[in-house]
């Protein structure tokens, strides 16, 4: 069962989306908070696997809601989508910084909103490659930093390889094809490369993929 909170300060929205996913078998809609402070207090207090989160709310916004749970030891369980009206590049970019597992707007289509929460509660990043590009092209046009740059010598060539494969969009059977290893082998490649690098999901390797210059707009 996957367990989710809803934190939006219009009820209809809420209403809305809880319609959809206690329509579904596998998911339950475990608490709603119509404000930031009110989110964070039921996120610690319900620890669902995945909160869908307005970028906008009153008292809190969704950005800053994302930053504390990602740095909360106590909420390392707790996937963090953000949802929001409007698909600027900056609230998906800021919203990834954060700690957020994906980026969603509100006009998405019921099939493809109900997919999304499931990839999340998978622990993969919701980031098709052409959004990857886009904020890429946009924000990390400045040459590696070093620092960041030096990171990448904690991981073996096979770990190295994985990231770029995440990266490019691909998930763990993708990568285990590209790589020829088993998919087990891949998430292991994967996972060890998130801890090595301190990255809290999937989505968080692809920003460092990028900033560290693993990979490139031009190869991506």
């Amino acid at each position: 069962m996957i367990r989710v909170l809803l934190a939006d300060d219009q009820p209809l929205i809420r209403s809305g989306f809880r319609a959809l996913l206690e329509a579904e078998e596998d998911i339950e809609v475990v608490a709603e908070a119509a404000n930031g402070i009110e989110t964070l207090a039921l996120v610690r207090q319900w620890l669902p696997d995945i909160a869908l989160v307005d970028v906008q709310m009153p008292g809190m916004d969704g950005i800053e809601v994302t930053g504390r749970i990602a740095a909360d030891p106590a909420l390392a369980g707790v996937h963090v989508v953000i949802l929001t009206n409007y698909g600027r590049d900056e609230y998906v970019f800021t919203a990834l910084r954060a700690g957020a597992a994906g980026f969603l707007v509100k006009d998405i289509e019921p099939e493809d909103f109900l997919h999304s929460v499931r990839v999340a509660a998978r622990g993969d990043a919701l980031l098709a490659p052409s959004i990857t590009r886009r904020l890429i092209d946009r924000y990390v046009t400045e040459p590696p930093r070093q620092a960041a740059e030096a990171t990448l010598t904690w991981l073996t060539n096979r770990e190295r390889e994985a990231v770029v494969l995440v990266a490019k969009g691909l998930s763990n059977d993708e990568i285990a094809a590209r790589m020829a290893i088993s998919p087990v082998t891949a998430k292991t490649h994967v996972n060890r490369a998130m801890t090595k690098l301190h990255a809290r999901d999937r989505a968080q390797l692809v920003i460092i993929a990028y900033e560290t210059g693993l990979v490139t707009p031009r190869t991506a």
